[in-house]
């Protein structure tokens, strides 16, 4: 230490490290955001908008408590009956719930707060790593300053539901993909691949649509270790996969031994796609229908299945309704976009979820949509194939997560919750346009050129 740093006290030493250290300034404010939002939420379990899903981890948690297992104590949604068996929500996020209630009692302040700081630091770190390795340090800062800014991120961070973590440990899973192509050793294959199937298997016992996405991961890994002239990481793909099976198949054998029969993991994709693609939108979706609708359109004659019965069957009357009027699904599907990349007020929304829309996706979706230009344009302004540089280049795993993830929801259920993912891996091309327009702008006033120095 410096004898300029022993002179002062530990107060003006802390606020010196700070100005030293951008990113542990980034990473406090966002905890100290999602911390104060953890506060005002409190001990109370409501239904806020967009928001009801955290009611039902709670009384799920609850009932795990008391020695009911995973069954709800009346009728709960979709049409669940009480006390019988349900797989509808994630095991993994009830658990964590329940640990920490058994901990400290079932207080769902604690659980907000140990979830705000851990997802407070966790989202902007790794937002910052994969933005330095994108573009560099300072846009990595950039994307890691509007992550911990972002309202929507700051709204559900507290909330009692999966998304805080599921957005973090999709970001763990790309940024591991990212390192598993451009490695070059076999120890160092072999290290990330336990990684990465650890992070895999965390993300699908959050939300088992990430599955969907698995193929095209690996597939990309491959694609950019050939591109590169790497060996192809056969040896850290199986370990992967492995490790991936070993997450979902203790969840597997227990809804078997429930339903009697085979459950993957969740009882909730029969019934969004069964109602996702319901004729009774004709061609225009709406993202939620009035209450009770849902459970009005499940016919009578299949109410007295079981929820895993339910849903496979309700997954065949979608899968007909696709089948009897292709062009229909077609046209509903091309009308979920506006709803799924909503940043515009509306009359329909709460002040809260317009404030959170226009703060946040409205602001910066102009900023994403320039930094993927910029992104782009790198590759067109070099010779040779660019597109095929493009897609086995980090960048390129961004994009195309962004475009099958987005497509995923556009094919069957559009909500802009749904969407966050994407944001997340937009926010480094944001920051690459903040940073371009920083530097033109400097051009002209030359305080802004001291400040986008900061993090060099």
């Amino acid at each position: 230490m410096s004898n300029e740093m022993k002179d002062k006290n530990p107060i003006q030493r802390f606020r010196s490290q700070l100005g030293q250290r951008p990113l542990l300034l980034i990473i406090l404010l966002s905890i100290f955001l999602r911390l104060a939002l953890a506060v005002t939420m409190g001990e109370e379990v409501v239904e806020l908008p967009g928001i009801f899903d955290q009611i039902s981890y709670h009384n799920l948690a609850l009932r795990v408590l008391d020695g009911h297992g995973f069954s709800f104590g009346e009728l709960w949604w979709p049409i669940t009956p009480a006390g019988e068996p349900t797989a509808h929500w994630s095991f993994l996020y009830t658990l964590y719930l329940v640990l920490i209630y058994a901990l400290f009692g079932p207080h769902p302040l604690m659980a907000r707060i140990l979830q705000a700081i851990i997802v407070g630091f966790l989202h902007p770190y790794i937002t910052y790593r994969i933005g330095e390795k994108l573009f560099g340090k300072n846009i990595g800062l950039i994307a890691a300053g509007i992550t911990s800014l972002y309202i929507y991120y700051i709204y559900y961070g507290a909330a009692l539901m999966t998304e805080p973590f599921y957005i973090t440990a999709i970001l763990f899973s790309l940024f591991l993909s990212m390192q598993c192509a451009e490695s070059t050793s076999k120890q160092q294959d072999i290290k990330l691949g336990i990684a990465l199937g650890i992070s895999i298997g965390i993300t699908v016992l959050l939300r088992q649509v990430f599955l969907l996405v698995i193929p095209f991961l690996f597939l990309w890994i491959w694609f950019a270790r050939l591109r590169r002239s790497l060996s192809l990481p056969a040896v850290s793909t199986v370990l992967s996969l492995i490790l991936v099976v070993l997450f979902i198949l203790p969840i597997s054998l227990y809804n078997q031994s429930r339903f009697g029969r085979f459950v993957l993991l969740n009882t909730n994709s029969g019934y969004a796609f069964f109602w996702g693609n319901h004729p009774i939108y004709g061609t225009q979706f709406i993202p939620i229908l009035p209450t009770g609708t849902y459970q009005e359109l499940i016919p009578e004659e299949v109410r007295h299945l079981d929820e895993a019965a339910l849903d496979q069957e309700l997954l065949g009357r979608g899968l007909q309704f696709v089948a009897d009027d292709p062009g229909r699904y077609v046209l509903l599907s091309l009308s979920r976009i506006p709803a799924y990349f909503m940043f515009w007020p509306s009359s329909q929304s709460s002040t809260l979820s317009n404030i959170s829309r226009v703060g946040s996706f409205g602001i910066m979706l102009p900023f994403m949509l320039y930094g993927l230009i910029l992104g782009i344009r790198r590759f067109i302004a070099e010779k040779g194939k660019w597109v095929l540089r493009l897609l086995s280049s980090p960048e390129g795993l961004l994009i195309v997560f962004g475009v099958i993830y987005a497509g995923v929801h556009l094919l069957t259920w559009a909500l802009i919750r749904y969407r966050l993912p994407v944001d997340a891996v937009l926010i480094p091309f944001a920051g690459l346009a903040l940073f371009d327009v920083a530097q033109r702008i400097s051009v002209r006033f030359p305080v802004v050129q001291r400040l986008i120095k900061v993090g060099e």
